[in-house]
């Protein structure tokens, strides 16, 4: 007995509000509803209640008697472009943690809290197990540490009432007075140096990376008996992405 392939289900709503949606998009100034009815095919009744539901969504926006595109659809057309820049950066980072024979991080300081947006390492060099949340353990590893030595004084202290200095190694820094002594004493763009303080076994440096108002990092580690291998890496790590700046070819926006 033969069978039949079903015929996909579809969604008439949907497909005449993207309709509209591509029909307003063709217009850079925005369009009437009516000429929107006009160049989509539907009835102009249809055509005000999806624009009235797509207006209430965030999707268009009425200005001035014409619809055009809301916020909610340029992040949606935007998605592309951050899936791209973070491409970039995976990327970079294998590129960075073959040449130097490294473990490759890359944070971001993001609405209050910590982001590790990538990671790149080798079962040779293997990154270090996130074995207590890096968001709630700033204080305790490099990339936190210059996160937070980029904040103003404000914001560095609503992050640490939120996630208290709490030891999670005999190494990790002693207290909160210990902590704002160490980020205070950082020179500008120098690496911040952390030494079994998240890991036993393990040494990591991190570099600041600003770029407007978001404060992001990049980081390297090493098991200890290879710390003499750390400075050495992390400047090769610097001028790396000095280069990339200047080439405009790297985004820390996504």
């Amino acid at each position: 007995m033969a069978t039949q392939t079903a015929a996909p289900t579809l969604i008439g709503s949907v497909q005449r509000a993207l309709r509209l949606l591509e029909a307003v998009s063709s217009h850079a100034e925005g369009a009437p509803a009516k000429q929107l009815a006009r160049e989509t095919g539907l009835p102009l009744p249809t055509t005000y209640h999806l624009l009235r539901t797509l207006t209430h969504e965030g999707y268009l926006v009425r200005e001035k008697g014409v619809f055009v595109l809301g916020d909610a659809a340029v992040r949606l057309a935007g998605g592309g472009d951050v899936q791209n820049r973070r491409i970039k950066i995976e990327d970079s980072l294998a590129r960075w943690r073959d040449a130097i024979g490294v473990p490759v991080y890359f944070a971001l300081y993001r609405e209050g809290e910590i982001e590790l947006v990538a990671v790149a390492d080798t079962p040779s060099a293997p990154a270090v197990e996130e074995w207590a949340d890096f968001r709630e353990t700033g204080h305790a590893h490099a990339i936190g540490q210059c996160l937070l030595s980029q904040l103003d004084l404000k914001s560095r202290q609503d992050h640490l009432d939120r996630h208290p200095v709490e030891a999670i190694t005999p190494y990790t820094v002693r207290n909160h007075r210990a902590l704002l002594e160490r980020l205070g004493g950082l020179g500008r763009m120098e690496p911040l140096v952390e030494r079994q303080e998240y890991a036993l076994g393990t040494v990591c440096a991190a570099i600041p990376i600003t770029a407007g108002s978001t404060a992001a990092a990049m980081a390297i580690s090493l098991p200890l008996h290879q710390e003499e291998r750390l400075l050495p890496a992390v400047e090769r790590l610097r001028t790396e992405i000095g280069r990339l700046f200047s080439s405009l070819a790297f985004s820390i926006s996504i």
